[in-house]
């Protein structure tokens, strides 16, 4: 388990790589870590080769400053923009009587071989929902189990192939020619879910700066999995059109005022009612807008993705089955009220905003809600959070195992009779979980902020939003 990964996601506003791998006591050693602003890549599609593969080049190139380190695997996330999932089923003889992993691989095989494939996509996940034994009950994790039959209901994501090819195209500047591909939603959710979170089921809404993604996650697989294409980049551009104002002076207001709370009325805790703000086409000029004119441009944008998001789970049928409710995260996630306007849209359904789950290093914080595409990357390489499933190689890839021998060195000692003290494996119990700081937070209802420390707030997380 000492492979070293490489992991990279690629955002419409950010092009995020770590270089990681396993230490002897089953920690992520993070190895190197690169950021570069995101060119070329516009809602998760690669519009322009040329362009994204430099900011992939540069962000790789930064990360292996750190490092000597062999990369023997890449993981990149993928955009749920050119994804589609079917379900399917499978099953097989088992002939002497014990499941092993070579019944498991042959049984998610024959699950993908019974899908009906679109020709032109290929597959990125096949995650099973359960296995059942001899018609038993469903069972989680069938190896070692008896029986004389083994069954699997699996959930399939496809790609379409010229998004995977351009990406390809992109990565091989960079010398990175064997690649593995991750759903970004699927990452998300490994990132933020706790393990009650995945038992009882749990949907991941990641607002992002161009593209919505969203997750059912229940046990160790995605139930269904969509896409919107707007993000908190849209906010921008509706302040810009109806305001009259370049992106940029948009962009500083969103960042400064925005909020879906804020009372901006006469006589407010603030004592601002109005902005002054340039315009567009002669920024000489400067003209006023009221503030809680700019809050239901802002509302309105906000308002109109999470209905989107819960129109198309309220068609999946699974809305009444999320036991653990929602989690928001996202660089949207960071918006004042978002977690109120949630509670009243998804009225009944529990809401929370987090972060991922931080793993400790040297080069910077993985407790941004930026990161939960990275961070789940980084654990569907080399973390305990999942479970028997084929890759985009449509290889199996295997739970890993908490316990291992670590075999020390053989010491030998001689003395003057050449007595020798035999060589003794130690067997170390391994910690069952990767030692990370979990920083998940859940935001309560926000109240209306005072003046003091407002503009601190929107500074901090402008490179998010």
């Amino acid at each position: 388990m000492n492979n070293t990964f490489l992991a990279i996601d690629i955002g419409s506003s950010t092009i995020t790589a770590v270089i990681a791998k396993h230490d002897l006591e089953n920690n992520i050693n993070i190895l190197g870590t690169g950021i570069q602003k995101s060119n070329g890549i516009n809602k998760g599609l690669i519009i322009n080769i040329e362009e994204a593969s430099k900011s992939i080049k540069d962000a790789v190139s930064v990360a292996k400053r750190t490092t000597t380190e062999m990369i023997d695997t890449t993981v990149v996330s993928i955009s749920g923009s050119y994804s589609k999932s079917i379900r399917s089923s499978g099953s097989v003889n088992v002939p002497n009587g014990l499941i092993t992993e070579t019944e498991i691989n042959q049984v998610m095989q024959m699950a993908l071989y019974n899908a009906t494939i679109v020709p032109e996509y290929e597959v990125v996940h096949v995650v099973p929902i359960f296995f059942k034994v001899d018609d038993s009950i469903e069972v989680d994790n069938p190896l070692n189990m008896n029986g004389s039959r083994l069954e699997v209901s699996v959930y399939i994501v496809t790609a379409k192939r010229t998004a995977l090819t351009n990406i390809k195209s992109a990565l091989k500047i960079s010398g990175i020619e064997v690649v593995k591909f991750v759903l970004d939603s699927y990452a998300s959710a490994l990132a933020v879910l706790d393990d009650q979170q995945k038992k009882f089921g749990a949907i991941v809404i990641n607002l992002g700066a161009t593209t919505t993604e969203f997750v059912y996650f229940k046990g160790n697989s995605i139930i269904f999995n969509g896409f919107i294409p707007v993000g908190s980049n849209h906010v921008t551009n509706d302040l810009s059109v109806m305001l009259h104002t370049p992106p940029t002076a948009a962009e500083k207001i969103k960042l400064e005022y925005g909020s879906l709370v804020r009372n901006y009325s006469p006589n407010n805790e603030l004592g601002v009612t109005k902005v002054k703000i340039p315009r567009i086409g002669d920024e000489d000029s400067i003209s006023e807008v009221a503030l809680d004119y700019i809050q239901t441009i802002i509302h309105a944008r906000v308002e109109e993705v999470l209905v989107l998001v819960k129109n198309k789970l309220k068609k999946s049928g699974l809305m009444d089955n999320t036991g653990s409710g929602i989690v928001i995260t996202g660089g949207m996630s960071y918006l004042d009220g978002i977690k109120k306007l949630t509670e009243r849209i998804f009225e009944g359904i529990p809401i929370s905003v987090a972060n991922p789950k931080n793993i400790k290093n040297g080069f910077m914080s993985f407790d941004e809600a930026n990161m939960a595409t990275i961070v789940g990357l980084l654990f569907y390489s080399l973390g305990t959070n999942r479970s028997y499933q084929l890759d985009s190689s449509k290889k199996l890839i295997k739970p890993f195992k908490n316990d291992r021998i670590v075999e020390q060195q053989k010491i030998s000692v001689s003395n003057s009779n050449n007595h020798h003290i035999s060589d003794k494996p130690q067997v170390e119990h391994l910690k069952e979980q990767i030692q990370i700081k979990d920083n998940a937070t859940v935001l309560t209802p926000l109240t209306r902020d005072k003046k003091k420390g407002v503009s601190k707030f929107w500074g901090k997380v402008s490179e998010w939003f």
